[in-house]
Formats: C-alpha cells, sequence, structure tokens
C-alpha cells in the first residue's frame, strides 16, 4: 500500500439534514460537470465553503477537461516496505480561484484562508497544507526518526504510570480533568519552585518531575523546528512579514513541558485556551503526539455579536441567549475544525492561537490502537516559561492567591486587552475576590511593571533552565 495516503478536507453534518448534505451538493455537481472527477468535485466544493453556486460559477469559468487533478509524480508512490506514515498531500495547489483582478490562480495563493466552517458541521483537516492555511498551526508529520519515537513513547508510557488527575472548581463543585497528566522541568530546584511558587488554575501541582533523558535528547530537535516554523509563518501569513504585536522576537527556548496521557476514547479534554501566566502574551507552544491517533478540534473565539448573524431575525435563535451557551454550543453553532494527529507528529501552535481560538480533544467513539501504547495517546507540549512573568513578579490578589493573565476575549470593546484576575474561585474549596488589574506589555511582549516591581535585574529571580542546555 502506498506510504502517501491522500486524505481530502472532509466535511461531516448531522444525519437530521439531508437536503444540505455533502452528497446531495456532490451529486449535483456531478450532474453538471459531468467529466469532473468526484473526489476533484469534493475539493472544489470544500474551497468553495461548501457552496455549490460558488463551486459551479468556479468550474464553469474553467475549462472542465482540465480540472482533472492528480498529484505530483514524485509523490504517487513512496519507496516500498517504508515503516514511515508518509505525507499526507494537499490538493489545493491544483484548485483554481478567482484573484482579486478577475484571474484564475492556484488556492494556495492566498497566504491564508478563512476557514469555511458552517453552523453543526466539523472540517476535517489532514495535510500540512491545509492545516497551515485554515488554522494557526502547522504540523509535521514523521518528525522524529521511527526509532527515537518509539523509545520516547516507551519512556513516557513508563512515567504515566505516576501522573494524576488534577482538580478543579466549577461552579461551587470540584471536579478532576477528564485526563492524567505531569509537569516536566529540567533540575531539582525548579521542581521545587513548581511545586512551591508556580501555580495553575489556582492551585500549586503535587505531580511535577524531571526531564526524562529521552524528553531532553529530542528537546533541540523541537527547538530548532518550532523556532523555524515561527519565521515561516511570520513571513508567509503576518501582515507586511513582520510579527505580531507582543510577540517575543526572542529564539523560543522550551524550558517546561506539559506531558498529558489519555487513557482510551473516552479520556480527553474540553474546549480551552492555555494559561498564559508565565507565557506571556501571544505564546507559541509545541505540542508533540505520540501513540495512538486523536482528532485536535479548534474553533475561532468569535464576539457575542458576530455569531450567527444568519439567525439575527429568530427569536430561538442561539444568539439571543449566548451566556447561559456551552462551549460546545458556541462550537456547534460556528462550526469547528478537527485536526488528525498521528504518532509521531509536532504540532506548533503559533502566536495567534491562545487570543484568537480554543481547542480540544473530544472524546472518540472508536480509535484505531496502537501497535506500542495500545489504547493510549501521549501527547508533550514544550513551552517557554518567559524570566519576566516569575511569580515573584506577577501580582497577587487581595485573598494572596497568585492571579492569572488571561486575554478579553468575548468582548468587543475590550478584544485583545490583556488583565491580571483572581482566580481562587477555581480554586477547590476558595471562594476569590474580586480583584482585577489591566496589563501592560511593551510591542515586544514584556510587561511594563512600573515602579513598585523591579524586574528582573537584580538576578535574585532563579530562571528556568533550558531542556537543551542542560543536557
Amino acid at each position: 500500500m502506498d506510504a502517501f495516503v491522500r486524505k481530502k478536507p472532509r466535511l461531516s453534518h448531522p444525519a437530521d439534514e439531508p437536503e444540505d448534505s455533502t452528497d446531495v451538493k456532490l451529486a449535483i455537481l456531478a450532474s453538471l460537470f459531468s467529466a469532473v472527477k468526484q473526489d476533484d468535485l469534493l475539493d472544489i466544493l470544500v474551497s468553495c465553503n461548501g457552496s455549490v453556486e460558488d463551486a459551479s460559477s468556479l468550474l464553469s469559468s474553467q475549462n472542465p477537461a482540465k480540472t482533472s487533478i492528480s498529484p505530483p509524480a514524485s509523490k504517487k508512490r513512496a519507496v516500498s516496505g517504508s515503516s514511515s506514515l508518509g505525507v499526507q498531500t494537499s490538493l489545493s495547489s491544483h484548485i483554481l480561484t478567482t484573484s482579486r483582478d478577475g484571474s484564475l490562480v492556484p488556492l494556495t495563493a492566498n497566504k491564508q484562508r478563512t476557514p469555511p466552517t458552517t453552523k453543526g458541521k466539523t472540517l476535517h483537516l489532514y495535510s500540512p497544507e491545509d492545516i497551515a492555511a485554515y488554522t494557526p498551526c502547522t504540523i509535521v508529520h514523521n518528525f522524529l526518526p521511527a526509532e527515537e519515537a518509539t523509545a520516547l513513547l516507551l519512556e513516557l508510557l513508563d512515567e504515566s504510570e505516576h501522573f494524576s488527575r488534577y482538580e478543579f472548581q466549577v461552579f461551587n463543585r470540584t471536579v478532576q480533568s477528564p485526563h492524567t497528566a505531569s509537569v516536566y522541568v529540567s533540575t531539582p530546584e525548579e521542581l521545587r519552585q513548581q511545586t512551591s511558587e508556580y501555580t495553575y488554575g489556582g492551585t500549586y501541582r503535587a505531580n511535577v518531575r524531571q526531564a526524562t533523558p529521552q524528553l531532553r535528547l529530542i528537546s533541540r530537535t523541537v527547538q530548532r523546528t518550532v523556532n523555524e516554523e515561527i519565521q515561516k509563518r511570520i513571513r508567509d501569513v503576518y501582515p507586511h512579514g513582520k510579527k505580531l504585536k507582543h510577540q517575543s522576537p526572542k529564539q523560543w527556548r522550551p524550558n517546561a513541558a506539559f506531558v498529558n496521557c489519555y487513557d482510551g476514547p473516552q479520556e480527553s479534554v474540553g474546549y480551552h485556551s492555555d494559561e498564559l501566566t508565565y507565557l506571556g502574551p501571544h505564546p507559541v507552544i509545541g505540542s508533540l503526539s505520540l501513540g495512538v491517533e486523536r482528532e485536535f478540534r479548534v474553533r475561532r473565539i468569535i464576539p457575542p455579536e458576530e455569531e450567527n448573524t444568519e439567525d439575527e431575525g429568530n427569536p430561538k435563535s442561539p444568539s439571543k441567549d449566548r451566556k447561559a451557551s456551552s462551549s460546545s454550543t458556541r462550537a456547534d453553532a460556528q462550526g469547528q475544525i478537527s485536526i488528525h494527529l498521528p504518532h509521531n507528529s509536532l504540532l506548533v501552535m503559533h502566536a495567534e492561537m491562545q487570543e484568537e481560538w480554543k481547542h480540544a480533544i473530544t472524546p472518540a467513539q472508536t480509535i484505531s490502537p496502537h501497535p506500542v501504547s495500545g489504547n493510549r495517546r501521549i501527547n508533550v507540549t514544550y513551552r517557554w516559561y518567559r524570566d519576566t512573568f516569575h511569580p515573584r513578579y506577577t501580582p497577587r490578589c487581595r485573598c494572596g492567591v497568585h492571579t492569572i493573565l488571561r486575554c478579553s476575549q468575548r468582548k468587543k470593546e475590550t478584544r485583545g486587552q490583556y488583565m491580571w484576575m483572581c482566580y481562587a474561585s477555581f480554586t477547590p474549596g476558595k471562594q476569590g475576590c474580586s480583584f482585577f488589574q489591566w496589563a501592560v506589555f511593551d510591542d515586544d511582549g514584556e510587561p511594563v511593571w512600573g515602579t513598585e516591581r523591579g524586574g528582573d535585574s537584580d538576578g535574585s529571580v532563579p530562571r528556568l533552565d533550558n531542556f537543551s542546555g542542560s543536557q
């Protein structure tokens, strides 16, 4: 079987909408353009956001005889007997679209496209080209040599026996995380800091461990690859080829890692944005997947006034009851994107991810067991804890708890602004206070503390060692 498996973006939809199904749309297009292959019709339909009218117009503007699409010759067949997954290819470069001047250009000529998500539907992405175009992420398949990936997986499967579920409080009820995890740092001193100074969700983490040999070994490869992907993103996607405001211009260097274990198809994590408190604004995170393939779902954070505009005249519209809408309801209302994460793949969450998107690992009905890990997926998220965001600098609220750094996402008037908030109400057994303070950063994302804090000029604050540098 070919190692290069072509998987195309796929739209899934509720079974109770047969009149709007992808099959019906394809049947309509096939009746109009019988000379075009059905696979090609599907690609063009996806590129047109599922609009039959737009797809028909696009096909009519071209010579249908020339719309038959095939992959590049070099990717038709891989070397026989290869054990690698192979790169999943995209057909986007073969699909033509209309440019501003009216000429036809390849779809990939656009640096980034608005995700064609629709209410109640999920767009499934597989290829690196489509993931980079539709989301604030890039993916590298077959990231490590096969033997290194297996060695790291085996090492972390042993480590996962010591993982635990963290607790947090929601509406005065203590709940546990739906998967197990542990935090990894480089040195014994850093381990002490993590259990006595750094907090997560308002609590100190008891389960902190020292980086394992394989975790250290691959960190240099992770650091190099993530920095390369950051520069590509700035060059190819960001306006004028410049970094985002508040994004650090310094080299990204991993000095902490969260390792998660999803044991079976029902273990998951709901829609969320990762904490910014020690990472600073517009952070980049490198996420390595090992073992069972799972879906990584993402959705944009849309202010309430921009949601469900097509239902504004409907008194029963979800937009009329936004305050009561849950995260899953919002995902259904605007549609979501599913990125498939196979074994040994590195996903880079770029600088706009945490402020503008939410992500989740949703429960699965079935999974394909991995020959080494069985039903388990191991996920390593490498993070850069910036020195200037050490907990000895960050504000404390009136109840004495470390504040959390958050970005305003849902209110139009303050969207994109950062704030320090009391997070004690999420700590089991605590009520919290109403402490609130706007956060101020320079263009490079460094905090402007004011005269009451001296920064780290005196060198008194211990720094977290880079995993690579501590080998």
